[in-house]
């Protein structure tokens, strides 16, 4: 250690084993320079006190000042108190007391310090800086600031070159332009790039939505972000949760497409609907919503289900189109036909009426039977639910109809009934027609069991599917075998029978319960 003074002298009294260095002090030491006002130097223990203006300058790169700095030239350790303020060509740090580690090169704190470089403020309660790597480790009340985002942890470290974070504990990264949040537990952020990746409970707050899933990328600038695994989009406008496995959501285009174990989630009064398909399409600001569900698509509600090969809902028209071999089952009755329009309240957001366009088909099963269906098929038909029940049902165009009546007290059958009509008209009540209304003149005959014709049992077209209905929401996934339904060429292989009805000379039960 090398050092001068203007004056120099010893008093033992006051300070044991101190030289005492006053006017114009200055120490070298192993590269480093320091100035200062006063200063005591204990050489038997190789130890440097220095007081008022103190200046330290480690080669060319580092600059630092404080009221008071202690070192032991010995371990090479420093300890700085008093505004402290140090400087390096990529940030300028203050605090109040700063340690300095020269021999690997670390700067630490205790009591909160303030870290800026060209983009970003860091301030924390505890950190670390190693000078070689550039790289902050901070914790405890960590905020990372600049004029588009404010970054909150406890956590992180944050590299000053290259303007790198990555954050090990719960932290959260607010949009200050638009205030849209990312949270995660886990991960890494360019602050520069404001590109981010999370891996553990990760979530992205934005203005409709939330994102949530095991790992989440995400590109502020050109608003894009994709989500792998246990994955649940929430809408917060509309009652209306995406789930799967992998997701992209594209912001500035207000749409997102979603698959592996998709599934659209509908919340109306506690009674949500499931609909799952390989691949989920969400686009349109909420007030012009469209979903489209393609490929493999199956429905789960507790009161309906269905299965199509892709379906286009419009939330703000609240018409739901199913397509390609469209199937539902509600209350024990099977409709089917070319296309499937639902059409729902859109203020209540229950369901309102039911359109079956081309070849429309409704099927129900005896309960007492196993192969015995009552059918009702025309071009097309129209219905109305009420709380979220079909209670009214017009078939339109070359309607025919096979029902059964059985007698109340033996459950026998007592007749059968064929009839051929331009329009047919059921009311329902319970998922069992209570009465039925031919618009137009109609051709038709009641038989006894015995002399029923074979082929009249089964109408042409009849394909009975209950194989294909999902019963719960976890069997929507599943897969259906390529075995095929029987088509109208197997109806022979149908055994046809009589359904029962509970009331004694009533119209046909063509929609029982299971």
């Amino acid at each position: 250690m090398i050092y001068s003074a203007e004056q120099q002298y010893v008093d033992e009294e006051k300070y044991p084993g101190a030289t005492v260095l006053i006017g114009n002090v200055k120490m070298i030491h192993a590269g480093a320079v320091l100035t200062c006002k006063q200063a005591l130097f204990y050489q038997k223990e190789n130890f440097f006190k220095a007081l008022e203006e103190v200046v330290v300058n480690q080669g060319d790169t580092i600059i630092q000042t404080s009221d008071y700095l202690d070192y032991d030239a010995n371990f090479k350790q420093s300890l700085s108190w008093g505004n402290v303020v140090l400087k390096d060509p990529e940030m300028t740090l203050t605090s109040d007391t700063l340690q300095f580690d020269r021999l690997n090169q670390k700067l630490y704190y205790q009591s909160y310090a303030t870290i800026k470089d060209k983009t970003n403020t860091l301030k924390s309660k505890n950190g670390n800086y190693y000078l070689e790597t550039k790289k902050f480790t901070a914790t405890t009340r960590v905020t990372v600031i600049n004029p588009e985002h404010n970054l909150v942890s406890n956590h992180l470290d944050y590299y000053t070159d290259s303007g790198l974070t990555y954050l090990y504990g719960p932290s959260t990264i607010t949009n200050t332009e638009n205030e849209n949040k990312i949270y995660c537990e886990r991960g890494f952020y360019n602050t520069k790039t404001d590109i981010s990746y999370f891996v553990k409970n990760a979530k992205l707050y934005l203005k409709e939505r939330t994102v949530e899933g095991d790992s989440l990328y995400y590109d502020k600038k050109k608003g894009f972000a994709s989500a792998t695994n246990n994955i649940q989009i929430i809408d917060t406008v509309k009652n209306f949760v995406t789930r799967g496995n992998y997701a992209e959501i594209f912001e500035n285009n207000d749409s997102l497409f979603i698959i592996k174990r998709a599934v659209a989630i509908s919340i109306v009064e506690q009674d949500s609907t499931f609909i799952h398909g390989d691949t989920l399409l969400v686009t349109g600001i909420p007030e012009k919503r469209i979903v489209r569900t393609y490929h493999n698509v199956k429905i789960f509600k507790s009161d309906l289900q269905g299965k199509c090969d892709s379906i286009h809902t419009d939330q703000a028209s609240g018409i739901t189109k199913m397509f390609k071999d469209p199937v539902l089952w509600s209350d024990g009755n099977q409709i089917t036909g070319d296309t499937i329009h639902l059409l729902s309240d859109i203020a209540t957001e229950k369901l309102d009426s039911l359109k079956v366009l081309n070849n429309a088909f409704i099927v129900s099963k005896d309960s007492l039977s196993i192969n015995d269906f009552n059918q009702i098929k025309g071009r097309n038909m129209f219905g109305k639910f009420l709380k979220n029940k079909l209670n009214n049902l017009l078939v339109k165009g070359n309607a025919e109809s096979v029902y059964y009546n059985r007698n109340e007290e033996t459950d026998s059958i007592e007749t059968i009934t064929k009839e051929i009509s331009s329009n047919i008209e059921f009311t329902l009540e319970k998922g069992q027609i209570t009465t039925i209304k031919y618009l137009k003149t109609s051709e038709g005959k009641t038989y006894p069991p015995s002399l029923f014709p074979e082929e009249d049992r089964v109408l042409n077209g009849f394909v009975w599917r209950e194989n294909e209905q999902p019963k719960t929401k976890e069997s929507i996934f599943k897969k259906d075998s390529d075995k095929k339904p029987p088509q109208k060429s197997d109806k022979e292989n149908i055994k046809p029978s009589l359904l029962n009805n509970p009331k004694k000379n009533r119209a046909a039960t063509f929609f029982n319960k299971d």
